[in-house]
């Protein structure tokens, strides 16, 4: 064989070896192109599967929230439904009163056992709500929970005692919403006392 047949046989060879290698790496290049091109896919579909479920909590949220601000404002709205509720009888019973009293046979002691009746009611119906009375005649006065209006020398009580009660107080849940107003005993009265019975 000729040299230049022999050259000729390996530039064959090398051609068809560039061939081969060019095809190889088509081969790659395009088995690469589909693997990417299916991982974007998948990537694609995950972002839109995120997003629909990112849109269904928004719409959720916002739906909660709608919720709890309509709630929240029957709540304050209707807040005292309960409460009119127990006053609703107290109410009736006023009425009834106001009607006997209307009649020209009206007997004053009937009268007076209905609104007695009807006071126990109403004081009955504050208390399911935590509303209490502060009456406290013959206690050691408070200045949390009682408004001394007079001091009264009275050798029969000891110093700062509630003698009388001008007006009762109220407590909601203990807490003062209005003090007693009341007449207390004085030091002095105490202290003659002891003085005198030195003597």
């Amino acid at each position: 064989m000729s040299e230049t047949e022999q050259n000729q046989e390996v530039e064959t060879e090398i051609d068809e070896a560039v061939e081969s290698a060019g095809s190889e790496t088509a081969d790659a290049t395009e088995s690469e192109e589909v693997t990417l091109e299916t991982q974007l896919a998948e990537a694609q579909a995950k972002a839109d599967d995120n997003w629909d479920q990112l849109m269904r909590v928004r719409a959720e949220m916002e739906n909660i929230r709608r919720r709890s601000e309509r709630e929240l404002a029957n709540a304050h709205k209707y807040a005292l439904e309960k409460f009119a509720v127990e006053l609703l009888p107290v109410i009736d019973s006023m009425e009834m009163g106001v009607a006997a009293a209307m009649d020209e046979n009206a007997d004053v002691s009937k009268l007076r056992e209905g609104t007695e009746m009807t006071l126990k009611m109403f004081e009955i119906a504050i208390e399911k709500f935590g509303i209490k009375s502060v009456h406290p005649h013959g206690e050691a006065f408070n200045p949390e929970h009682h408004q001394a209006m007079t001091m009264i020398d009275s050798p029969e009580h000891e110093p700062n005692t509630i003698i009388d009660v001008m007006q009762k107080g109220y407590l909601l849940n203990e807490r003062l919403v209005r003090p007693a107003m009341v007449v207390v005993s004085s030091a002095k009265s105490g202290k003659g006392a002891d003085s005198d019975e030195k003597e």
